[in-house]
């Protein structure tokens, strides 16, 4: 008597035997499933993400892979039916495939970053998203057929696609709680490859009787082989990303980490300490000061009263160590989204060096919280009220300079309080600082002022304030004596040349249509070409 078994046709000698194996098949097969559709997600996430740091505009990367993944998993269906025989080796070289390229997707990705424009590293983004679709659009189909011989086909699709999609659902939940914050993309890539690659082994390895002999032993080379190739890399990822880093950054790199928001990178060359987040310049301790007391004193010295302030970003504590001269305030706030960033602002030498120690001030108050949410719950008014927030790379931050969040802060102020933020620069991004400039008009502002001072780090850069009251710049008196700004340079920093002035009304940037995201992009965009010619 002849009987089938999952793939293979065995005479039957021992029926309990027989029945344990087709046990054991399934389970291989469904555990093939379940690391299937875990591992092919973590990839799309991975890609996404690399691009969103590279390119910013996460929505858009998001979208595109979302996307061009699901049209390449239709494609690689639709290629299946091709398949007539040998279905299982297909399977695992499918398998060993998508591993090798799957787990190499953000190391390439990093390579092309460092060496070609953005429209070189998009061309490489697109392939490797419909490889990895087409190759997971095989998976599925190839499953189905394989697992017919266990299951009715009711039984078989309900099973193999409800553990596909557990697996997706299990991958969305490790990327941002596990992944990400605690391996990074790079090795994340790299040991997905691996578990991937996995796959391959328990089936080349169960299998083994019935696949034929030359082509198992060419897929056990290339398993290993591509194995081997994860493990070194892993082995040198620390090593690759502090090269890769080294042609980012200038100076050498004295602290590295990823936190569950954000990539902070700290350099040192000579007497020069910069802060990067998410590899964007946030200050430099050389020049730093420029920009801080322009953020801080001009407002400072506009705000009639001065008993409490509140701070939104600047968890560094460089904007506090400023607002600290001022003896009338009684409470500083300062609510900043990264716990570790005010970890590090209180506990690294080199920082407390730059901010003076001013979050060790029993006046300041620390917040780990995003603006948005703290300004919504908010019940108390303060005097004064400083953006000391990154730009606009992405739409979470896109957010913090919208109609609607200007609108909370003019909430949150007292009836003569003062705002003020920095709003990016005037000559590298016009379009950008003058959208800011009208949303905050738009969000309800009486008196909104421009003004720019020069950072040698950062070049013109450019500030807003904003009040509920008529304010006259040439009656403002600076309270303190500054390192760079002086009273009688003030209705200069608010004066714009001809080619830094709006040429045409700017759009307004609310939550629903987040126009500043793309203007900033854009502008910055253009720069960096020139740049690069």
């Amino acid at each position: 008597m002849v009987l089938r078994v999952g793939i293979r046709e065995k005479t039957m000698v021992d029926q309990s035997t027989t029945t344990k194996q087709t046990v054991n098949e399934r389970a291989i097969l469904i555990i093939s499933i379940f690391i299937a559709g875990l591992c092919s997600i973590v990839y799309e996430l991975l890609i996404s993400t690399t691009s969103s740091y590279f390119l910013g505009n996460s929505i858009k990367q998001f979208s595109l892979t979302i996307g061009i993944y699901m049209a390449a998993m239709g494609l690689g269906s639709f290629l299946s039916r091709l398949i007539q025989k040998d279905l299982l080796l297909r399977f695992i070289g499918a398998e060993i495939l998508l591993g090798f390229i799957g787990g190499s997707c953000v190391p390439l990705l990093y390579l092309f970053f460092a060496s070609t424009d953005s429209f070189g590293f998009m061309v490489l983004d697109i392939l490797l998203i419909l490889v990895i679709g087409i190759l997971t659009g095989l998976e599925i189909p190839l499953l189905t057929r394989i697992m017919k011989y266990y299951y009715p086909l009711k039984i078989n699709l309900s099973n193999v696609l409800s553990l596909d999609y557990l697996g997706a659902l299990l991958a969305t939940l490790l990327f941002p709680f596990i992944l990400l914050p605690w391996l990074g993309t790079f090795k994340s890539s790299l040991i997905f490859g691996i578990i991937n690659l996995s796959v391959g082994f328990i089936n080349l390895w169960y299998f083994a009787p019935v696949l034929e002999i030359k082509r198992r032993t060419a897929f056990w080379i290339a398993s290993i082989s591509v194995t081997l190739y994860f493990v070194v890399m892993l082995f040198c990822a620390n090593g690759l990303l502090a090269k890769w880093n080294d042609n980012l950054f200038r100076d050498t790199i004295i602290l590295r980490e990823q936190t569950p928001y954000q990539e902070l990178v700290m350099t040192k060359g000579g007497e020069d300490i910069r802060l990067y987040i998410d590899r964007v310049i946030q200050w430099s301790s050389i020049d730093e000061y420029r920009y801080h007391e322009s953020l801080t004193h001009i407002p400072m010295a506009v705000a009639p009263y001065r008993k409490k302030a509140l701070i939104l970003g600047g968890g560094e504590g460089l904007a506090a160590r400023e607002l600290l001269k001022e003896s009338e305030f009684a409470e500083i706030t300062i609510v900043d989204l990264d716990q570790r960033v005010f970890d590090l602002a209180g506990q690294n030498a080199y920082m407390q060096e730059v901010n003076g120690g001013s979050l060790q001030d029993p006046r300041v108050k620390m917040v780990a919280e995003d603006a948005f949410t703290y300004l919504e719950n908010n019940q108390d008014y303060y005097d004064l009220i400083i953006a000391d927030l990154p730009d606009p790379t992405n739409e979470s931050l896109t957010r913090l300079y919208s109609k609607e969040f200007f609108g909370l802060v003019r909430r949150n102020l007292s009836a003569y309080g003062v705002f003020a933020t920095q709003a990016t620069s005037p000559f590298h991004s016009n379009r950008a600082f003058w959208t800011i400039h009208s949303t905050l008009e738009a969000a309800g502002f009486q008196d909104v002022k421009p003004y720019h001072a020069y950072v040698p780090s950062f070049g013109d850069w450019g500030f807003i304030v904003a009040t509920q009251f008529s304010t006259k710049i040439e009656d403002v008196e600076l309270r303190y004596e500054a390192r760079f700004l002086e009273s009688a340079m003030l209705e200069q920093l608010f004066y714009f040349e001809p080619d830094l002035r709006m040429e045409e009304e700017a759009p307004i940037n609310t939550l629903d249509h987040p126009v500043l995201l793309e203007i900033y992009l854009a502008d910055w965009r253009r720069w960096s070409r020139e740049s690069s010619y």
